[in-house]
C-alpha cells in the first residue's frame, strides 16, 4: 500500500473502533508512524479522510451497482444481480458500511450534501430497477421506494453480524439475499397477464 492508502486504513481503523470525534490526527500519525506536521504532507485534515472514506466507499458500491446490472436486461435478474453485489459489499466491508452510517452526522458541507447525493442515486438505481419490473408486470409490489429501502438495509444488515468465519459462506449469504430481494418485490418468472 502506497503511504496515503496506510494513513486511510488506519484513519477507517480508529474511526470505527473510536469514533471520529474520538480520534485526532495525532492518534492516525501514530498509528502509520508519522509524527505530527508530517502528517499534513499525505492529508489535509481529518474531515477530507473521513469525507474521502465515504465518497470512496459510494463511488465503489455505484460502480458494481453499474457493472451488475449492465449484465442482462431482464428486470427480476437485474435486481438480484444488484441485491447481490450489494450484499457482497457489505459482507466485505464492515468498517466503511459501520463508518458510513454512524458518522454521516460527522461530515460537514460540502462533504455531506456529495456523500448524500451519492446515496440518493445509488437509492434511486434500486428503485428504478423496481420501477421497471413493476411496468414490465414482473413484480407485484405497491411501493418502489419502500421495496428500494428495504433490499438496501439487507445489504447493511450483512455487514452488521457477516463473519468469514461464520456459519454461513459469503456465497451462500448473497444468494440467499437475493432471493429474498425478490420476495420483497414479489417477483414473477413471467409477465402477469392484463393489467398496466
Amino acid at each position: 500500500m502506497s503511504r496515503a492508502e496506510d494513513i486511510r486504513a488506519a484513519a477507517l481503523e480508529l474511526f470505527t473502533d473510536r469514533g471520529y470525534r474520538a480520534t485526532t490526527m495525532a492518534d492516525i500519525g501514530a498509528a502509520v508512524g508519522i509524527r505530527g506536521p508530517s502528517l499534513y504532507k499525505h492529508v489535509v485534515s481529518k474531515q477530507a479522510l473521513l469525507a474521502q472514506i465515504m465518497a470512496t466507499t459510494m463511488e465503489n458500491l455505484l460502480d458494481l451497482h453499474h457493472a451488475a446490472i449492465a449484465t442482462t436486461v431482464d428486470p427480476a435478474e437485474r435486481l438480484r444481480r444488484a441485491t447481490e453485489a450489494h450484499v457482497r459489499y457489505h459482507a466485505r466491508h464492515h468498517a466503511e458500511a459501520f463508518v458510513g452510517n454512524r458518522e454521516i452526522r460527522s461530515l460537514e458541507q460540502p462533504h455531506r450534501s456529495e456523500v448524500l447525493k451519492k446515496r440518493a442515486a445509488y437509492e434511486s438505481g434500486f428503485r428504478n430497477l423496481i420501477s421497471a419490473g413493476i411496468a414490465a408486470r414482473r413484480f407485484d409490489v405497491t411501493s418502489a421506494r419502500l421495496a428500494s429501502y428495504a433490499i438496501l438495509d439487507l445489504g447493511m444488515g450483512v455487514a452488521v453480524w457477516f463473519r468469514d468465519d461464520g456459519e454461513l459462506t459469503e456465497d451462500a449469504v448473497v444468494w440467499e439475499y437475493g432471493e429474498l430481494a425478490l420476495r420483497i418485490v414479489g417477483a414473477h418468472t413471467a409477465p402477469r397477464p392484463g393489467g398496466p
